[in-house]
């Protein structure tokens, strides 16, 4: 049991509402219980990730999290199967989370009783796969890890996830809260169910919410090779943090050149990106931007049509805009390595004697 980071946070109403700091294990059963505290009839988000006291510290001070790059943990691992209309709508994810169920326990090894499985209330299902059954530690990147860990299992099942929920400070539906444009709630559906019951069938038990027990855990054996998948991500996100790090030093150096790569091109252009990529292409390539010396309100006229066009709402744009671009931009890099600092906001002021 993790007893160091304990910190969540809880947002009441639309996902743009303020971030109230929560004990993260206590909140989330209350909603699994549809504690009359919990307010289930309304719409609501907890953070996907739990945090130390850093975090706690960091949102009293900002009141916000935004900015946070201190370290992450997290009890379950979520894999988000959304599918819009053109991608064959809730069927299709139906059938996309049976796909992925019957994948982690015939080649992963985990008991289809140990999972935990909703009906999003929105375009999908979101499965939660507990981290007891191989005890994975906390630390800076362990939301990077948890993505390229979910991304590895995905591609084995060759089902498409949504790779947003594996932003260190991302707001994920609280179970058996209602979706504000559906009215569904967000149903924890018997594992059992995913194979007997009709889509329609599902829908209809999202109408209203209902309590449920969290799967124990106790006494189940360790999948190994989770295990062995777990230490797979891991060096696959210390490599690319090891190219990203290198690169910089490059461009500071000047021994390379800053260029638009194709991917960025093909974002701008609006071509089709897969839906669990959509954050991540937008971040990289507001990056990629800044890179080339484009300022940021330059960036956001680039990227914020094509971004829309995929459906990511205006407030996750924005968010993966500034992220992306003060992640590429080499004196806002530089500023927050010198200076041991996080980028909370950026801004972009044109003055008569240049950018600023």
């Amino acid at each position: 049991m993790n007893t160091t980071h304990l910190h969540g946070f809880r947002i009441v109403g639309p996902c743009t509402g303020d971030r109230r700091r929560v004990a993260a294990a206590a909140v989330f059963g209350a909603y699994c219980r549809c504690d009359v505290k919990a307010r289930v009839e309304q719409e609501a988000y907890l953070s996907a990730f739990q945090f130390g006291d850093d975090f706690a510290e960091h949102l009293a001070r900002h009141n916000s999290p935004a900015g946070f790059d201190g370290s992450t943990w997290s009890p379950w691992i979520w894999l988000d199967i959304d599918r819009d209309p053109s991608s064959g709508g809730i069927a299709r994810a139906h059938a996309d989370t049976r796909i992925l169920v019957d994948v982690l326990d015939e080649t992963f090894g985990v008991p289809r009783d140990v999972l935990m499985v909703f009906l999003s209330g929105g375009k999908g299902f979101h499965v939660a796969l507990p981290t007891a059954l191989w005890l994975p530690p906390p630390g800076d990147d362990f939301h990077a890890v948890a993505r390229a860990f979910a991304e590895s299992i995905a591609g084995e099942a060759k089902v498409a996830i949504d790779t947003g929920v594996f932003d260190r400070v991302r707001a994920f539906r609280a179970p058996n809260s209602r979706h504000p444009k559906t009215g569904l709630h967000k149903r924890h559906i018997p594992v059992a169910m995913l194979d007997t019951a009709t889509t329609d069938e599902l829908l209809d038990m999202a109408r209203t919410p209902a309590p449920f027990d969290v799967p124990d855990v106790a006494g189940v054996e360790s999948a190994d090779m989770l295990v062995v998948e777990w230490d797979r991500a891991a060096a696959v996100v210390a490599e690319r943090a090891a190219a990203v790090a290198r690169r910089r030093h490059d461009l500071a150096e000047g021994t390379v050149a800053a260029t638009l790569n194709r991917a960025t091109l093909a974002f701008i252009r609006g071509e089709d990106v897969a839906v669990g990529s959509r954050h991540p292409r937008l971040y990289s390539a507001a990056a990629n931007l800044a890179e080339v010396g484009c300022s940021l309100a330059a960036v956001r006229a680039l990227l914020t049509d094509p971004a829309l066009d995929l459906g990511l709402t205006p407030a996750d744009v924005a968010r993966a805009i500034e992220n992306g671009f003060a992640r590429g931009h080499q004196l806002v890099a530089h500023a927050a390595e010198l200076f041991d600092g996080t980028v909370v906001a950026v801004e972009y002021h044109d003055d008569e004697g240049g950018a600023t």
